[in-house]
């Protein structure tokens, strides 16, 4: 007995490093996927580059921009055949197929695919002998779809608005305000302009839904995280919002077909991946969901948990039980926790603005930039600054406004107090508005830190200040192949009752690099109301 028990002790961690769990990522500029086994480890990655790989679609950064400048659009064939080429790829590298238990991916939020009606036929009876986007090449009403990257349907935005009730009502409903890269203004917009094409459709996809259709072998359900970022569905019954449905087009239910949760195991993959590739007929395919979500499931959140993107633009990611939807921000289903929320914040001026003071004020070195931020006082004596040198999102204004102790406008501040006032200021502002979405800081709350001004470690030293909170950092180059890959295996046991967090807590920790300052909660609860208080007199102002 004690024999067998010493050999089952073995072969579990061998079998589980024979299971391999697939994660693909439909982004805009390339297809990517990660090979993880049953022990979180990776061990495969590959890539297809759009621009290089498949120039004969003649994007740039993945995309058609058309000549009004607003449009914005992807051939869905060029992700088709992207598909076969990684396929093709994984197959030379020599992956087993046949060890593959489960599957599942992302895709760029808010792009839509537009299948032609007889398209479902076509998925169920795919030759193993002919690619894929040659069996494909007739299935889709519209060749060249709408993406995230779209602004041109600012009409539709205002038509859905009024039908709900105003931008705050339809926040309340769907999450977010009427945006015009999102789906549901995206369709309405569509059936006005290719009316042809659209009598045509008989089902309309996400990226996520449309790529793991591919798989299916037949039309894949929207998932409720990627389908919270349409203005389509109600996020508190997780069904889509009548009111919604009807201002953006006729039957579009019945073209969407009913959104599922983003756990669901949608079912075997299809018999034309099992005879081309040698996928296993037990082989499982788990709702692809929307890149951020995917992200969010690859950074391993958990409640109270926010992560924050130091990029070009700052990033906010956050895991919340109670949202509290606005006109600024956005609120989806939490991809991995069916009880749960995730609200994403996005602000244009991050490290571009960082850099700019770096030159102005510490003679272009991070070095002296971090000693000014060293130098200074938690709170710089009162003074704070507003840096919106290009017009922000959230909130929408721009220009740099001054402030001193008390509240007079300023025109100048010392360079090393300008160093702090531009930190301080740009992480207040992060927490002012998550905190206007339902974000609270709760005993065990970290703050996940990357993107490159997370290697700057006085810079996280004001954001663990600020946030009253511990903050890691981690690496998220591949962050929603890796969630994809985490939630394929964690799709085979949710339904079991096993949570994310109890499948991947094996998976490496992110690094501790700051904790909060004693003083901190009584500088900034205090600064906090004054800037939020300061914010809506440089909104009257802008």
């Amino acid at each position: 007995m004690l024999t067998l028990l010493l050999l089952l002790l073995l072969l579990v961690p061998m079998m589980a490093a024979a299971s391999l769990y697939l994660g693909f990522d439909f982004s805009t500029q390339q297809l990517k996927v990660v090979a993880m086994d049953g022990n979180l480890n990776v061990v495969h990655q590959n890539s297809v580059q759009f621009d290089q790989e498949l120039p004969e679609f003649r994007t740039q950064g993945g995309v058609h921009i058309h000549a009004d400048g607003l449009t914005v659009t992807s051939p869905v064939l060029m992700w088709v055949k992207a598909l076969d080429l990684l396929l093709d790829k994984l197959k030379r590298a020599g992956l087993d197929f046949s060890r593959v238990r489960a599957l599942s991916g992302s895709g760029q939020q808010h792009g839509s695919v537009y299948w032609r009606r007889g398209a479902s036929e076509t998925l169920k009876q795919l030759d193993p002998d002919q690619n894929l986007h040659q069996l494909l090449q007739g299935s889709f009403s519209v060749s060249d779809c709408p993406v995230w990257m779209d602004s041109s349907s600012t009409q539709q935005c205002l038509d859905l608005q009024a039908a709900a009730g105003g931008p705050l009502r339809l926040a309340e409903i769907t999450g977010s305000r009427a945006y015009e890269r999102f789906t549901g203004n995206q369709i309405a917009k569509l059936r006005l302009t290719q009316a042809e094409q659209f009598q045509e459709t008989e089902r309309i996809s996400l990226v996520s839904s449309f790529a793991a259709s591919l798989f299916l072998g037949g039309y894949a359900a929207i998932d409720y995280s990627d389908g919270s970022g349409m203005n389509l569905l109600d996020i508190r019954t997780r069904n889509w919002s009548e009111v919604c449905l009807e201002a953006t087009a006729p039957h579009l239910g019945r073209l969407l077909g009913a959104p599922l949760p983003s756990t669901s195991v949608l079912g075997p993959v299809s018999s034309y991946f099992v005879q081309r590739c040698g996928f296993s007929e037990s082989c499982r395919v788990v709702a692809f969901t929307g890149d951020n979500p995917a992200s969010l499931a690859g950074m391993r959140l958990q409640r109270g948990d926010t992560a924050v993107s130091l990029g070009t633009s700052d990033t906010l990611f956050l895991w919340i039980r109670r949202p509290r939807p606005a006109p600024e921000g956005h609120i989806f289903c939490n991809p991995v926790d069916r009880r749960a929320y995730m609200a994403l914040l996005c602000f244009k001026n991050g490290s571009l603005t960082r850099e700019r003071i770096r030159n102005e004020c510490a003679g272009g070195s991070w070095e002296g930039f971090s000693a000014a931020l060293r130098d200074t006082p938690l709170g710089n004596n009162g003074n704070i600054g507003f840096y919106f040198d290009t017009m922000e999102i959230t909130p929408p204004a721009v220009g740099v406004h001054l402030f001193d102790s008390d509240d007079n406008k300023v025109s100048s501040l010392s360079p090393q107090v300008e160093v702090r006032a531009l930190v301080e200021g740009q992480f207040m502002s992060r927490r002012l508005h998550a905190e206007r979405l339902g974000y609270s800081i709760i005993p065990g709350t970290r703050v996940l830190a990357t993107g490159g001004a997370s290697s700057n470690k006085e810079i996280l030293q004001v954001l663990s200040d600020v946030f009253n909170a511990p903050v890691y950092t981690i690496d998220l180059s591949n962050s929603a192949c890796l969630g994809s890959a985490y939630r394929a295996l964690h799709g085979l046991v949710a339904e079991s009752g096993v949570s994310f967090l109890d499948v991947v807590k094996n998976a490496p920790e992110p690094q501790l690099v700051a904790t909060p300052d004693p003083s901190a909660p009584e500088v900034y609860d205090q600064m906090l109301k004054r800037y939020a208080r300061l914010e809506e007199r440089v909104l009257q102002e802008s």
